[in-house]
C-alpha cells in the first residue's frame, strides 16, 4: 500500500482511531498511538464557540499536548459558526480539521448537524467552502453513505466535498436510519472510491485484522477507522498494521501486558480528569477491557461502586492476580 498523506501530514500506517463521542479522549488518543494507530481524531467539539467555557468542552479543547499531527472534529450546521470553530481550534494547536456529518445521534442530528447535513447538499457545500477557506491547515470530513437506504447520497457528496478542497473524506458504511445497527455495506464506499481521487477512509465494523484486508480490498480505500473495536483493546491497531504491512498476526496480548496497559490508562485517566471523574470515566474502559475474561461480569458490578483511583488500582491488580497464569494470552 502506497503511503496514506491529508495535506502536509504522511501517516506511519493507514489505520486511525475514528472519534468517538465521549471516548476518545486524550488519555485514549494517546494511548492509541502508543499502540499503533497511525492518526488519532478527537472527540466531536461543538462549532458554538460560546459553550466552549463548559468543564467539558474545556478538556476537548486544548490540543497542543496530543499527538501529531492533530485532528480535531468540529460538529455544527451553520457554515460561518463552523468556519470561526475551525480558526479557533488551529489557534489551539489543531493541525488537521475533521467536519462532522457522520454522526447519527439524535441530539446532534436534531440540530441539523451531523449526518441530518446529508439531507441538504447546498448546505453541505456552504460549510465545506467555508470551513477550507477559513482556515490554513487540511480539512478532512466524516460522512455516512447517505440519509437512508432510499437516499444513498454519499456519492454525490462525496464529489461536493471534492470540488471543495477537502482534503480526505472518512465514509462509514451505514445511512444515518441504520444508527449503528445491521451489518455495515462497502459497496457504497467502493462506489465513492471510483468517483473521487482524494484520500478515501472506510468505517464501520472493522473488528480484526482480517476484517481490515477484507475491507480494503472491497473498497479500494487508502485507509480504515476504528472506532468501536478499539474500546477496551486499544493493541488493535498495532494488530491491524502489523498484518496489512507483512500477512502476519501478531499474537495477542498476555494477561500481564494487558494489565500494564490498563494500569496505564487508568493513571492517564485519574491525572486528566481529577479523582472524582476520573473514577467515574474509568469504569466503562474497565468494563471494555475484561468484558471478554472470566468473571468479568461479577467484577464489574463491584468496580462500579468504587469512589476511590487507589482502590480501582487495587481492585484491577487483584482481578489479574487472581487469572495469571504465565504466559496466558488475552481472548480476542
Amino acid at each position: 500500500m502506497s503511503a496514506v498523506r491529508i495535506g502536509p501530514y504522511t501517516l506511519p500506517n493507514p489505520v486511525i482511531l475514528a472519534p468517538m463521542a465521549g471516548v476518545t479522549d486524550r488519555p485514549f488518543r494517546q494511548l492509541c498511538r502508543q499502540l499503533g494507530a497511525g492518526l488519532v481524531v478527537s472527540e466531536m467539539v461543538t462549532s458554538d464557540v460560546r459553550l466552549w467555557n463548559t468543564r467539558k468542552s474545556s478538556l476537548r479543547l486544548p490540543h497542543v499536548g496530543d499527538p501529531e499531527p492533530r485532528s480535531v472534529q468540529i460538529a455544527g450546521g451553520d457554515a460561518q459558526m463552523l468556519a470561526a470553530a475551525a480558526r479557533a481550534n488551529v489557534e489551539l494547536g489543531a493541525q488537521i480539521i475533521d467536519i462532522n456529518m457522520g454522526c447519527p445521534a439524535k441530539k446532534v442530528c436534531n440540530k441539523a448537524a451531523g449526518s441530518a447535513l446529508m439531507k441538504d447538499e447546498l448546505l453541505v457545500a456552504e460549510i465545506l467552502e467555508a470551513v477550507v477557506a477559513a482556515v490554513d491547515v487540511p480539512v478532512t470530513l466524516k460522512i455516512r453513505t447517505g440519509w437512508d437506504r432510499e437516499n444513498r447520497n454519499g456519492i454525490t457528496v462525496a464529489k461536493i466535498a471534492e470540488q471543495s478542497g477537502i482534503a480526505a473524506l472518512a465514509v462509514h458504511g451505514r445511512t444515518r436510519a441504520d444508527l449503528y445497527t445491521g451489518e455495515a455495506e462497502y459497496e457504497t464506499i467502493a462506489a465513492i472510491r471510483q468517483a473521487i481521487s482524494i484520500p478515501l477512509f472506510a468505517n464501520g465494523d472493522i473488528d480484526s485484522p482480517h476484517k481490515a484486508r477484507a475491507v480494503l480490498d472491497a473498497t479500494g480505500a487508502d485507509a480504515l477507522l476504528i472506532g468501536r473495536a478499539a474500546q477496551g483493546r486499544p493493541w488493535i491497531f498495532r494488530e491491524i498494521a502489523h498484518y496489512l504491512a507483512t500477512g502476519e498476526l501478531l499474537p495477542a496480548p498476555t494477561l500481564s501486558e494487558v494489565e500494564c496497559i490498563l494500569l496505564e490508562h487508568l493513571a492517564a485517566l485519574h491525572a486528566f480528569y481529577g479523582e472524582v471523574m476520573g473514577v467515574r470515566i474509568a469504569r466503562k474502559h474497565v468494563g471494555w477491557y475484561l468484558a471478554t475474561l472470566p468473571g468479568a461480569r461479577e467484577f464489574r458490578a463491584g468496580f462500579n461502586r468504587l469512589e476511590t483511583t487507589d482502590a480501582q488500582y487495587a481492585t484491577v491488580r487483584q482481578f489479574f492476580a487472581e487469572r495469571h497464569n504465565d504466559g496466558e494470552g488475552l481472548a480476542a
